[in-house]
């Protein structure tokens, strides 16, 4: 994945996060706090700004020190994982807020393990910083 990709997913999931925070503090409200679900969209938004904000940081490190750096692999790989994490953790609570099927539980887990897994990743990216 390149820094571009990196870059241009962090826009598309930015403005996803800002919009649906938005939605649900607005219009969707109403209908979330009848259905006791608007904690479960407020996490949502919450894991999917935050992991926005990173994957910024990284989109950024991976321009700025480039495509072969020897902590790029290890960058792309976190990139791609939290992509994943907001994706699965994210989408599916934002599903099950809005009353999407039972069978979606058990995907958000999912989503949470891929971040894991990314934050794992800056491990090793760390050791081969500055490594030629």
């Amino acid at each position: 994945m390149s820094a571009r990709i990196a870059l241009l997913l962090t826009g598309v999931f930015g403005l996803l996060a800002i919009a649906c925070g938005a939605f649900g503090a607005h219009a969707l409200k109403p209908q979330l706090l009848a259905t006791g679900r608007l904690s479960a969209w407020e996490t949502a938004v919450q894991y999917h700004l935050m992991h926005s904000v990173v994957l910024l940081a990284a989109a950024l490190f991976l321009a700025s020190r480039g495509e072969s750096a020897p902590e790029a692999r290890w960058l792309r790989r976190a990139v791609l994982a939290w992509s994943l994490g907001i994706v699965f953790f994210s989408g599916s609570l934002y599903w099950i807020a809005l009353g999407g099927p039972r069978w979606l539980g058990p995907v958000t887990p999912i989503g949470g393990v891929a971040f894991i897994f990314a934050w794992a990743y800056l491990i090793p990216a760390a050791f081969s910083l500055g490594k030629k």
